[in-house]
């Protein structure tokens, strides 16, 4: 019988073979044969949707502006792919051309295949067909989707479960950020910007969390919530929705389950399906019980600073053992996942000085990921060196980010990174907006202009004991590389 907490239903337990057959109606396309060309191949999802196409025997062409080491690897297993967009790139006889979501209108090779009356895919849109071929797993929210992608694929591998999967960055362990297994599940980011999502139809739909971000494509946060209403609803039949049981803008969304679609929540409420009792926190990292549908597992552990990453810890837990995987197997497996690459990386240790970079670009994620950093290294002093993504994010909330930073020493700000934004977006609001804003809630912040700069500052201003966290979506990470040298690594990671 279906039962109900925080008045969200939640379905009965479903055996593993549930997500044997898909029957939802949905046909895939045929792929074998077919000559697919690539604009932007070398991207993290492209390259990842590259290893698919070969692996389904399609014919894959592709080009990108730089000759970087993801290009090199797909040419390496026989790609053709070209540097630099032009018309002749794309072959006379192509079926199909993928491109990026940063392939402008005017990009020749575009123009080219509308010419030829080819078939023109986004990203979105091919990684959902590839999907129908199998027993998706998407995995959505605003934040942690990439560490959770990870950690499944991740723990699934290493569960003797040889699944398909692209992540949205590079995974130490999983030797990148695509693979392509021998079995039928295929797990993937499930992406809300310009509603890219709703171009899935999996078997299995994690929800992270829902707050306001892309409101540069969104009106408002209603509009965000409806969206993931949509991607909800978009399950394929008797699939099972994975939620985070503890969230109000999630709980909403679930108002489009469907009677046939299972409901899992996890959080770190005792009403959930699966949580997390007694957390302790061992030189700066969780401990904890698992309990999964009513059951203590018994007491495990992770290596991911940080209460957000016990919250990923739970989504990949339910999504697992709802396919299959044994419980003392997710306990045992849980901590031997060491994260992915700008997730609180460290980059080294230098002078004294640990250095740390990090992908977090929206006001809940830095404070999250300072928390984490204050947890596990109790640094003397933490220095953020923040780097704002988009105009568009900073001015929306503005306020939000100036709050975000109370538990850092110092932040330092540079020019904001430009992506996606108009000239007059641009013209609304500037770095050292930012910085007077965090000065106003009581926090040291200076805005410094240029990467050279902000390293020079570090190098004249930091002591032994201190901690650097270079942080946000763009190009900050190389402040990281050079501080790393400047002050003389004593270990490098």
């Amino acid at each position: 019988m279906d039962r109900t907490r925080f008045g969200i239903r939640v379905g009965r337990v479903r055996p593993a073979h549930r997500f044997m057959v898909v029957e939802d109606g949905v046909q895939p396309m045929r792929i074998a044969g077919k000559r697919v060309h690539l604009i932007g191949i070398g991207g993290i999802g492209m390259s990842g949707l590259a290893q698919m196409l070969v692996h389904c025997n399609a014919i894959v062409t592709g080009s990108d502006q730089v000759a970087g080491p993801m290009v090199s690897y797909l040419a390496s297993k026989g790609i053709q792919i070209s540097i630099g967009h032009r018309p002749e790139n794309i072959p006379e006889n192509v079926d199909m051309v993928v491109m990026t979501a940063a392939v402008r209108s005017d990009n020749p090779e575009l123009v080219r295949a509308r010419q030829l009356g080819c078939p023109i895919y986004k990203y979105a849109q091919m990684l959902g067909l590839l999907m129908n071929r199998y027993h998706g797993i998407a995995i959505s929210g605003t934040h942690g989707k990439s560490t959770t992608t990870g950690w499944l694929s991740f723990l699934l591998r290493r569960a003797g479960i040889d699944v398909n999967f692209v992540v949205g960055a590079v995974v130490g362990q999983l030797g990148g950020s695509s693979g392509v297994g021998q079995g039928h599940y295929f797990v993937a980011e499930a992406c809300e910007y310009d509603r890219s999502f709703l171009n899935l139809r999996p078997t299995m739909a994690a929800v992270l969390n829902i707050e306001p971000d892309h409101l540069d494509y969104y009106k408002d946060l209603q509009e965000i919530v409806d969206a993931f209403g949509q991607f909800i609803a978009g399950v394929a039949f008797e699939g099972t929705v994975v939620a985070n049981g503890q969230d109000p803008c999630v709980h909403q969304a679930l108002a489009a389950l469907r009677p046939d679609v299972e409901c899992v929540t996890f959080g770190l409420d005792e009403r959930c399906s699966f949580y997390a009792t007694d957390l302790e926190l061992v030189d700066g990292l969780y401990n904890f019980n698992l309990w999964a549908d009513g059951r203590n597992l018994g007491r495990t552990h992770i290596c991911l600073p940080g209460k957000h990453n016990v919250m990923n810890a739970l989504a990949v837990s339910a999504m697992a053992m709802r396919i299959g995987v044994p419980g003392q197997t997710v306990l045992r497996l849980l901590p031997e996942f060491l994260g992915v690459e700008r997730r609180l990386s460290i980059k080294g240790l230098a002078g004294g000085v640990t250095i740390l970079d990090d992908y977090a670009h929206h006001p809940t994620e830095i404070k999250a990921s300072l928390e984490a950093i204050r947890q596990r290294y109790r640094p003397s002093r933490l220095w953020c060196v923040f780097q704002p993504h988009q105009h568009s994010r900073t001015r929306f909330l503005l306020e939000e980010f100036a709050q975000s930073f109370g538990l850092a020493d110092v932040t330092v700000v540079p020019q904001i990174y430009f992506v996606r934004d108009s000239e007059q977006t641009r013209q609304t609001v500037n770095s050292q907006m930012l910085v007077e804003r965090i000065h106003g809630y009581g926090s040291q912040a200076v805005f410094i202009d240029g990467f050279e700069a902000i390293c020079d500052y570090l190098a004249e201003h930091v002591v032994p004991g201190d901690l650097v966290v270079t942080m946000g979506a763009g190009d900050i990470w190389k402040v990281a590389d050079v501080l790393v040298q400047r002050l003389g690594a004593d270990s490098k990671v």
